[in-house]
């Protein structure tokens, strides 16, 4: 992406120098984003233990102590305090769009969120989550929570790289703050309480609405000449990185649709190509599909 360093912002709240409570289960309505069940399927295949399945079909919250941090190297600080200035950028960028489009397409205002973040371990309003966790966004506080060690994992391991792919899961999340603004959001969780055989299925529909968002986003930086040659592939390597099939197969388990909960990869990369050549929300509707 095409950017300049430096910039302050009030989107982000910086908890990096904090602890907190390990998560031990899902719940509390978070919205385990993007990379969660990708670093869960990464440990699963690892150590041979099921880490997915209470993400997948829900699960308890509660939580144990989170032992201090290891101390890191001042080279790894660094790489991670330019990644965090990116993030800065990114974020306002991603929520100045929103500000502009969203009064425009629906007639209502855009209220900014705050992005989280965070080392090993945090504290929501949603409950305990650590960086296994992945992002993820929280409707009871209404912030953005981020590890940005997560961006490692969709590089080395995923083959996602790239600053727009990272750009890219700040927008999903940014998606689901718009979801929650415009009331989406409750409106699945009624669908969910009413029908509860179709919830995984709704949950579904709101994370491929949460990819088109992303999608408009970038074709609002297109269009201001914010983005690379490269920049739309990396968005859907990214996207298609972290479908729940792909997981599944990375934890060496056969994809089985009826527990996905974000998409398949074909899924997501549709739905971000949606928004991303429409640049409309009225593109995105994914209940009505």
């Amino acid at each position: 992406m095409r950017w300049t360093p430096g910039g302050s912002s009030g989107d982000i709240e910086d908890r990096r120098g904090e602890g907190g409570p390990r998560l031990s289960g899902g719940g509390g309505g978070m919205r385990v984003g993007l990379g969660g069940l990708v670093l869960l399927g990464i440990l699963s295949f690892v150590f041979k233990v099921d880490l997915i399945s209470p993400f997948l079909g829900g699960g308890g919250g509660g939580g144990e102590p989170m032992p201090a941090s290891a101390p890191r190297d001042p080279e790894a600080l660094a790489r991670e305090d330019r990644t965090a200035e990116f993030v800065n950028f990114a974020v306002r960028d991603i929520q100045d769009t929103w500000t502009e489009l969203l009064p425009r397409q629906q007639g209502a205002r855009y209220e900014r969120a705050k992005l989280v973040l965070f080392r090993d371990a945090v504290q929501s309003a949603c409950g305990p989550a650590d960086a296994a966790s992945g992002p993820f966004y929280c409707p009871g506080d209404g912030k953005m929570y981020i590890d940005l060690s997560f961006y490692d994992e969709l590089d080395q391991r995923f083959g996602a790289p790239g600053d727009f792919a990272q750009a890219y899961v700040l927008a999903h999340e940014a998606g689901h703050h718009l979801q929650n603004l415009l009331g989406i959001e409750g409106q699945m969780r009624q669908r969910q309480r009413a029908n509860p055989g179709a919830a995984k299925a709704l949950s579904v529909r709101l994370e491929l609405q949460a990819d088109c968002f992303a999608g408009i986003w970038g074709n609002s930086a297109a269009k201001r000449d914010k983005l690379d040659p490269d920049d739309l592939e990396e968005g859907l390597r990214a996207a298609a990185a972290i479908g729940d099939d792909r997981i599944q197969r990375s934890a060496g388990r056969n994809p089985n649709p009826e527990t996905f909960t974000h998409g398949s990869s074909a899924q997501r990369v549709e739905w971000f190509k949606r928004g991303f050549e429409s640049g409309r929300l009225s593109a995105c509707d994914t209940f009505g599909q």
